[in-house]
C-alpha cells in the first residue's frame, strides 16, 4: 500500500520526502477537505521532489463545471503534477459526475497519456448531496480514469469509518479492483486504522493529519518523524 501525503508548501513538501513518502499531495485544507493550491506551489514542488516519486495536485472541492473543472486539470497538469485528483462535491448523481471526469480526463490524457487521473468522492456525501461514493469506481471506470477514491467531505474530526464500516470499505476496494482499477482511501485515518486498509487491498492511502504535529490537518505542520514513523508502519505490513 502506497503512502500519500498531503503538504501545502514547500517545506511541508521537504519532510515529506524525507519520510519516504510514495506519493507528495499537494493541496490547500483552507479551501476543502481537497482544496486547490497554487500552481506556482505545485512548480515549486516538482522541481524539489525526486523526478521517481509521483507529485499529486488536487483540482478542489470541485462543482458541475466541466469545462472550469477540465481546464483546472490541464492546468495542474502543466504546473507538473502527474496524479491529478477531483473532489466530485457538486456533482449529485452518476451522470453529472461522469460528464465532469470524462472531461478532465480528456484534458490530461491528450497532453501527457502517462498521468494518473482520480476519480475522488466521498464517504459522507449525504452531509454536502454529492455522488453516492459507491457509484465512484463506475465513474472512474466510465470516464477513462486510473483510480477510485473516497475521502471525507467535512472535516470536522470524524474520520472515513464514521461513515463506512470495513465490510464497506471491502466492497469499494473490490468494486473498483474489479473494473481494473487502483483504489484510495483517506479520511482523517489513524495510524491504528492503516493495517485494516492494508488487509482489505487498498492500494493508496492519503494522510495528512496523522503526519503532522499535533495530529492537526489545519494548524499543526508536517514532520519528517511522523511520516517515517507511517511508513515504516505500512512496511512492516508485507
Amino acid at each position: 500500500m502506497l503512502l500519500l501525503i498531503s503538504p501545502i508548501n514547500i517545506d511541508e513538501a521537504q519532510e515529506a520526502i524525507n519520510g519516504g513518502a510514495d506519493i507528495v499531495d499537494v493541496k490547500n485544507p483552507k479551501e476543502g477537505s481537497l482544496g486547490a493550491n497554487f500552481p506556482w506551489v505545485i512548480e515549486n514542488i516538482r522541481e524539489t521532489t525526486p523526478k521517481d516519486m509521483l507529485v499529486s495536485a488536487t483540482l478542489g472541492d470541485v462543482p458541475y463545471k466541466p469545462g472550469t473543472v477540465s481546464l483546472a486539470a490541464y492546468g495542474a497538469l502543466t504546473a507538473g503534477a502527474d496524479y491529478i485528483k477531483v473532489g466530485l462535491y457538486g456533482t449529485k448523481n452518476y451522470d453529472e459526475a461522469l460528464e465532469v471526469m470524462e472531461n478532465v480526463v480528456k484534458a490530461v490524457k491528450n497532453k501527457n497519456p502517462k498521468a494518473i487521473v482520480v476519480a475522488a468522492g466521498y464517504a459522507d456525501a449525504h452531509r454536502v448531496g454529492a455522488v453516492n461514493p459507491f457509484e465512484i469506481p463506475k465513474i472512474a471506470r466510465d470516464s477513462g480514469a486510473d483510480l477510485a477514491m473516497l475521502d471525507t467531505a467535512v472535516k470536522d474530526g470524524k474520520t472515513l469509518f464514521d461513515f463506512l464500516d470495513i465490510n464497506d470499505l471491502t466492497k469499494f476496494v473490490k468494486k473498483t479492483n474489479d473494473y481494473g482499477l487502483k483504489s484510495a482511501l483517506a479520511g482523517s485515518i489513524k495510524k491504528n486504522q492503516l493495517k485494516e486498509l492494508h488487509d482489505i487491498g487498498c492500494d493508496v492511502v492519503g494522510v495528512r493529519g496523522a503526519a503532522c504535529t499535533g495530529g492537526d490537518r489545519n494548524e499543526g505542520h508536517i514532520v519528517s518523524e511522523a511520516v517515517k514513523e507511517l511508513k515504516d508502519l505500512l512496511l512492516s505490513f508485507d
